[in-house]
């Protein structure tokens, strides 16, 4: 498929936002910012459109994808929403939260974005660009993360082409993302236990989640992936010659997280300094210790799959 389309960038203003909307109708894929990341979206309620993310980013089959809804009325439509799925979408929603919950039959989705499961994922994206494209696309949108599947998450307009050009119809170009971090993945089971799957910016679940002892059941949950092409080493505290090094508070690097130690400035850039290494033309890369607390679990996921072989 490579080459296959003229890749779009759009502006993030009314008129690309209009253009976006209308390829998204039409079954078209256009990569949308989010707080998060930026998002390769896709109508939900279309099989042939949702065929299409999978083959853009070499997507596994059996992995599902979020579906990104504009108010909690659509949401309702398509899952089942316990007192404690209501609580907790009330809470955290507009933001980057999503809910697993018993997918509605009803719903009217593409089979795939489950992954023939029988949940949905959910989400209300906190972004003026996504919310509106959510509105003038008329219908729910399946939203994974702009890049080939496996690699590392784009958090601007020139990390999805990075990857996606002549692959997509277009890029809707809204600058850097917020958050920099995927949203956190939370199921509300049927007893009302709280499951966390993937760990992000919001914190809510236990701890001991067995997010990685079952299959797969959200994204994020494959042991390898965020991977920038090259061997990644953890919790280093100098670079060897050969190494790019990725540096986070006192432990100045090639790229820094956070040179004060931040976390949210660390989630903020973690991609970037990624894909920053992932061009340099040493061949392996360096991450200096970040602070398994707060958003630090999440970046240390990430790092922990970045830093994982592939099979």
């Amino acid at each position: 498929m490579g080459g296959k389309y003229a890749t779009e960038t759009l502006q993030a203003d009314e008129g690309g936002i209009a253009r976006a909307a209308a390829i998204l109708r039409e079954g078209g894929l256009v990569a949308v910012p989010t707080e998060t990341v930026y998002g390769l979206a896709a109508r939900a309620d279309c099989d042939a459109a949702v065929a299409r993310i999978y083959e853009a980013k070499g997507r596994p089959s059996f992995n599902p994808l979020i579906v990104h809804v504009s108010t909690i009325e659509q949401a309702r439509r398509l899952a089942h929403f316990s007192a404690v799925a209501e609580a907790l979408a009330e809470e955290h929603w507009p933001g980057p939260m999503t809910l697993v919950l018993p997918r509605r039959e009803d719903a009217g989705l593409a089979a795939a974005v489950s992954a023939r499961l029988p949940t949905i994922a959910l989400r209300m994206p906190d972004h003026p660009v996504m919310r509106g494209v959510l509105q003038q696309a008329g219908a729910p949108i399946a939203a994974p993360s702009a890049n080939r599947s496996g690699f590392i998450s784009p958090t601007s307009a020139a990390h999805v082409l990075a990857s996606l050009d002549g692959r997509i119809d277009a890029v809707l170009d809204g600058g850097e993302c917020r958050a920099g971090l995927e949203s956190t993945i939370v199921a509300v089971r049927e007893d009302g236990v709280l499951e966390e799957l993937r760990p992000g910016p919001v914190k809510v679940a236990p701890r001991d989640s067995s997010a990685d002892g079952g299959g797969i059941e959200a994204p994020g949950q494959l042991a390898s992936h965020y991977a920038p092409g090259k061997p990644v080493r953890l919790e280093a505290v100098d670079a060897q010659p050969d190494e790019f090094l990725i540096g986070f508070g006192a432990i100045a690097g090639d790229c820094t997280l956070s040179a004060n130690g931040d976390l949210i400035e660390a989630a903020s850039r973690l991609y970037a300094c990624l894909h920053e290494g992932a061009r340099s033309y040493k061949p392996r890369i360096a991450v200096a210790a970040v602070p398994h607390d707060g958003v630090g679990i999440a970046i240390n996921d990430r790092l922990r799959r970045a830093a994982t072989p592939s099979d």
